[in-house]
């Protein structure tokens, strides 16, 4: 319940909503729209979900086999790193860029030969969810997530700990399904609408600014980080 609770963090939420602008659905009648809008924006909530959790299981091992301190300034400095990505996310959703990398995949002609292609790392029948899952490893690495992970380690027993940490990635795995598929499910279905698709990418952006905004203010400024 921790995990899931934790998944409806404003941050979380935010960086979630600037990945849920992919595109038209292919998909034909009202009840097959539906459900692969909810299928799309979950994936992303889910993969969110799994990075975010690879993190906070690998700072749980390192702070219990190694018996690590980890100091508050570390997270303090993690989070800053939080909050601008989440400006660049917000700067990317209003410009509509995407990073672009050149990368190759196997290729095998008729006569057995295999070579490796270039392409861009744009194109659009490409999955790119590993990005959700990026943006979920670098959230573990800041914030509650990472603190829970470390009290855990006081618990009796290394399977106690580590049962409890696995646990709320779980929940924070299906919390994060349930928010992304929620606030997905507008966002894919207005796609043809461009005016109101555009308010809702314009507004995804404005709330990923204002609280990283608001991180790196308070961390780096008020903090005196």
């Amino acid at each position: 319940m921790v995990g899931i609770e934790h998944a409806f963090e404003p941050d979380h939420i935010a960086a979630v909503g600037t990945q849920l602008f992919k595109g038209k659905s292919k998909k034909n009648g009202k009840k097959n729209i539906l459900k692969s809008a909810f299928t799309k924006s979950s994936l992303v909530g889910a993969f969110w979900g799994a990075g975010h959790t690879t993190t906070i299981v690998v700072i749980g091992c390192i702070a219990y086999f190694f018996t690590i301190n980890i100091q508050s300034e570390i997270f303090s400095g993690l989070e800053l790193m939080v909050g601008a990505m989440l400006i660049f996310l917000g700067i990317t959703t209003i410009w509509k860029k995407k990073l672009t990398f050149q990368h190759r995949h196997p290729h095998q002609h008729s006569d057995g030969i295999l070579h490796y292609d270039a392409h861009e790392h744009n194109d659009s029948d490409h999955k790119h969810e590993h990005k959700s899952y990026l943006i979920g490893l670098i959230h573990g690495l800041a914030g509650s997530g990472s603190l829970i992970a470390l009290a855990a380690t006081t618990l009796d027993n290394v399977e106690m700990a580590f049962t409890f940490i696995l646990l709320f990635g779980l929940g924070s795995i299906i919390g994060m399904i349930v928010v992304s598929g929620l606030i997905g499910l507008p966002i894919l279905l207005t796609d043809r609408v461009h005016f109101i698709n555009r308010i809702f990418r314009y507004g995804s952006a404005a709330v990923s600014l204002i609280i990283g905004a608001n991180i790196l203010f308070e961390i780096g400024i008020l903090n005196n980080l």
